[in-house]
């Protein structure tokens, strides 16, 4: 159990120590929580943690902190803070054990998946919670490597029944953004009598009463400055005057005061400071071993002790990390090479090579040959445990220490390829031009072209980025024909995505693809389907759009996924649709391919949102805005504009969709006016709104948008027909069946018969609607299936069925609920009502329904899967899947999985 004492008093944090005592006990209660303390530095969020640890003393507590020279070694945060529970790594599944024991180093083997990493690592929470609630804290977090994040920010989302506490402390504002939508504590400054009470604390004669005021005006309240600046005046400006204010920052002047309380001390003491600054794991042992061999004595801490600034017990730990970051900058430039190499020799070069190989390549004076391949291979290591932004750093270190220009040239490019594919491309540029400065061949300059046309189109996918690929493209066909393949794919996306803004954009792209010897490689196949989709029409096109999809594994070809995906709507596959996007969200995750990543995320959302899945899309999509801000690569809008559509909040939804038409103009990406065209459609058929949806979709369908025009098509036949005006719909009709009948999907089938129902000859309507419901059954598109039966359902309460209309409205209501589909849920309960069933919320002591969750787990859980495969299946603990279990139990009124299939059955 936790701790339950009071340790000693916070100056002015009675909110914040309530926080976190209520935090305490939830996880001694044994649920999870999770808590981003946000704050300028010296705020006293450090504080706030070391509260948190003294009141979880009968916990076990885990802690790592952010170090910044450690930010670009992948999962080293990670490692850190679960070296602690290694001794419950064989608790987990084997698939999981190894995929964490690659990543940390421990054992060799292929690159991890990211979602098995986040997987063992909430299951290595999990198992820790079981026996004692477990506390793990990670300070400074806008210092940790990007994956350390990524995963913690995926184990984060998904912890809840397992007596866990993760705590994040970042400064605000901070660089990162993963964390984002997490629940957040701002720490402020103290309020002015706890402020005054602090100051006087440290003041040790007179001071006058306005030099205090501005003092506490100045800081804000922040206890750090409080207790430092002060420090940096003479007794003459604390008792008559404060001196000129000060136009610089207050963390730069606390810095500042930290410097010159290190400049006072020994010299052998400001070099312990510096070694301890500069070896970033706080390990003491290590420490002292690299003092020795800069002939430094045990002795020399105790000046440091004594001016309170750093304290050796069984880690270094310093007063705050301004303390560290002033030691680090006030060093001269051969003081830390010296540093740096002496940590360098007495690091295990088997134990920890690329730690020793960092420290060695910031000792290094000029060119060193052998440090670079040290640095290669250690962005080798770092490739294949998914370090991608580390690997471009030991890229960039390598380009710096290679004297040969033709080998620095291609170290340059690697890293700039590097830089790209982690997520990072206002950084390529620079790395170009410095491979650009070296002998490239004729293959590489063509590399460094499609790279630096590629960077332009991931920061603007407008019109303006299509012609640089396709230059790109020419100048790679005799060179290396996959590669101008794949460019001339990356330009003809570009035109798709400029639409109905590119002009005759799609047609020359699709031209000179054409000149281009066709490949049987993925991209070769999609190639041609989309070069055909563009030039002979949909017809043609789609047995050769259906191949390239069953060709395609999006781990082998991540970059397609992007073309991919709208492909898959284009020709309604939908189980290809959720394969590639199940596959590319693990792709990414696994390698962190951070730049890949926030497009996975939101095809993936925009698969479960047609599911019906809409509380998953949305924390999908929410952590793909978070790594778009963190990128500098915007997600595409698709599934958040339909997720808003159907959701059905009006101000909301157009909201979003007129910023998105004023964004697509000033991008020049006219498939996003189509795309926001379908969605003012679905959202105005949802609540009934008929003849603005028709307007909507009329303006939509002028340009056929690849997979919008199909969605557009479906919107604009309901529109027609409810509206009144027969001759649209049936004009609409048509045009679908030819793509229908092409594609041969259920879904498309599904989808064709719908229109038929609802624009054909009208003596046929009951017998498309049954063949729209049953097709749509056998699909994973939960939504469209919902959306055909309220259809149906008004269409026999028209015809005077109420009975028949009554059971496929009251299911289209059940299923748009539980999805949150307001608009159309409040569609179908007015049908409903017009039926003479009085729709009615839930009573007070009514049977609780299941969320969509719980009725995830219950499906699964009737299959027959264990909870440990349930868990893998939805990225949670076995422990949470148990209490979720437990929770379907209680609502079902049962007491087994042996009774789940029957009480499911009843509902």
């Amino acid at each position: 159990m936790l701790s339950n004492t009071q340790g000693a008093e916070l100056l002015g944090r009675q909110r914040e120590r309530g926080t976190i005592d209520r935090l305490l006990r939830d996880v001694r209660d044994g649920r999870s929580r999770v808590l981003v303390l946000r704050g300028e530095p010296g705020v006293g969020k450090t504080a706030l943690l070391d509260y948190l640890i003294e009141h979880a003393l009968d916990g076990r507590v885990t802690r790592t902190a952010g170090v910044e020279p450690e930010s670009e070694i992948a999962y080293a945060a990670l490692q850190q803070l679960c070296a602690p529970l290694i001794d419950r790594l064989d608790r987990l599944p084997e698939p999981q054990r190894a995929a964490l024991a690659t990543a940390f180093g421990l054992t060799p083997g292929d690159p991890p998946d990211g979602l098995l990493i986040g997987l063992a690592v909430l299951g290595l929470f999990a198992e820790a919670g079981s026996d004692q609630p477990l506390v793990c804290v990670v300070d400074d977090v806008q210092w940790i490597d990007r994956m350390s994040e990524v995963i913690l920010t995926f184990v984060a989302r998904r912890l809840d029944a397992e007596s866990v506490a993760l705590v994040f402390a970042s400064r605000s504002p901070g660089d990162e953004q993963v964390l984002n939508g997490l629940p957040e504590l701002r720490v402020d400054g103290l309020p002015d009598a706890d402020a005054r009470a602090l100051l006087d604390s440290v003041l040790t004669g007179p001071v006058d009463a306005r030099v205090r005021d501005r003092i506490v005006a100045e800081t804000r309240g922040n206890p750090l400055a409080l207790l430092e600046l002060p420090r940096g005046l003479t007794p003459a400006e604390l008792a008559f005057g404060f001196g000129a204010r000060s136009a610089t920052p207050l963390v730069s002047r606390v810095e500042e005061g930290f410097q010159r309380r290190i400049a006072a001390l020994p010299a052998d003491t400001r070099r312990l400071l510096l070694t301890a600054a500069v070896e970033p794991v706080g390990d003491v042992t290590l420490l002292w071993r690299a003092l020795e061999r800069l002939g430094i004595g045990p002795d020399v801490v105790v000046p440091a002790e004594a001016a309170g600034l750093v304290e050796l017990g069984t880690r270094v730990r310093f007063r705050h990390p301004l303390v560290r970051s002033a030691a680090w900058r006030s060093a001269e430039v051969a003081e830390l090479r010296e540093v740096h190499r002496a940590l360098a020799e007495v690091t295990d070069p088997q134990q920890d090579p690329d730690r020793r190989a960092w420290h060695r390549a910031h000792a290094a004076v000029g060119p060193d040959e052998e440090v670079a391949g040290e640095l290669e291979r250690s962005a080798d290591r770092a490739m294949a445990r998914g370090g991608r932004a580390a690997a471009a750093s030991f890229l960039e270190r390598a380009t710096e220490l290679t004297a040969d220009p033709e080998r620095r040239a291609t170290l340059a490019l690697a890293a700039a390829h590097a830089r790209f594919t982690a997520g990072a491309p206002a950084l390529v540029p620079e790395l170009l031009a410095a491979a650009e400065l070296g002998p490239l061949d004729l293959l590489q300059q063509a590399s460094a072209e499609r790279l630096r046309a590629q960077v332009a189109f991931a920061l603007n996918p407008g019109r303006t980025a299509g012609p640089p690929l396709l230059a790109a493209a020419r100048r790679l066909e005799t060179l290396d024909p996959a590669a101008a393949r794949e460019t001339y794919l990356s330009a003809l996306g570009a035109a798709v995505h400029a639409g109905r803004l590119g002009g005759d954009d799609l047609r020359r792209a699709a031209e000179a693809a054409r000149a281009v010897p066709a490949g049987e490689d993925p991209a070769g196949l999609l190639l041609a389907g989309l070069t055909a989709w563009s030039l002979d029409g949909y017809a043609p096109a789609a047995p050769l759009l259906r191949r390239a999809l069953d060709a395609l594994t999006t781990n082998e070809d991540p970059g397609l996924l992007w073309l991919a995906g709208p492909v898959a709507h284009e020709v309604w596959q939908d189980e290809t649709w959720h394969r590639l996007t199940e596959e590319a969200v693990g792709f990414a995750r696994a390698t962190g391919a951070l730049a890949l990543l926030p497009t996975a995320l939101v095809f993936r959302a925009g698969a479960l949102l047609f599911e019906g899945r809409f509380a998953d899309a949305s924390d999908l999509l929410d952590e793909a805005d978070a790594l778009g801000r963190a990128t500098g690569l915007a997600a595409y809008p698709f599934a958040s504009l339909t997720l808003a559509a159907h959701r059905g909040q009006e101000l909301a939804a157009v909201e979003s969709i007129e910023a998105t038409v004023k964004d697509a103009g000033a991008r020049g990406e006219g498939r996003l006016l189509g795309l926001a065209g379908f969605a003012k459609a679905a959202l105005f058929n949802g609540l009934g709104r008929y003849p603005e949806a028709l307007e909507a979709a009329r303006q939509a369908a002028e340009y056929e948008d690849l997979a919008v025009f199909n969605w557009t098509l479906g919107e604009l036949i309901e529109a027609a027909a409810r509206s009144g005006e027969p001759a649209a719909a049936s004009q609409a009709r048509e045009r679908l069946a030819e793509r229908t009948a092409a594609a041969g999907t259920d879904w498309a089938r599904g989808v064709q018969a719908l229109a038929d129902a609802m624009a054909g000859p009208p003596g046929q309507a009951e017998e498309h609607y049954r063949e729209a419901v049953e097709r749509l059954s056998t699909t994973r598109i939960g939504l469209p299936l919902a959306r055909a039966r309220l259809l149906y359902g008004e269409w026999l309460r028209r015809e005077n069925r109420r009975g028949d209309a009554r059971v496929q409205l009251r299911t289209a209501h059940d299923a748009f609920t539980t999805m949150g589909a307001e608009g159309f849920a409040e569609r179908a309960g007015r049908e409903l009502v017009a039926t003479g069933e009085t729709v009615r919320k839930r009573a007070p002591g009514a049977r609780e329904e299941l969320t969509s969750q719980e009725a995830q787990i219950a499906r699964l859980a009737l299959s027959g899967r264990t909870n440990p495969e349930i868990g893998a299946v939805l990225f949670l603990s076995p422990r949470t899947v148990e209490w979720h279990l437990r929770k379907v139990f209680i609502k079902l009124g049962i007491g087994s999985r042996r009774e789940l299939a029957a009480a499911l059955r009843d509902r």
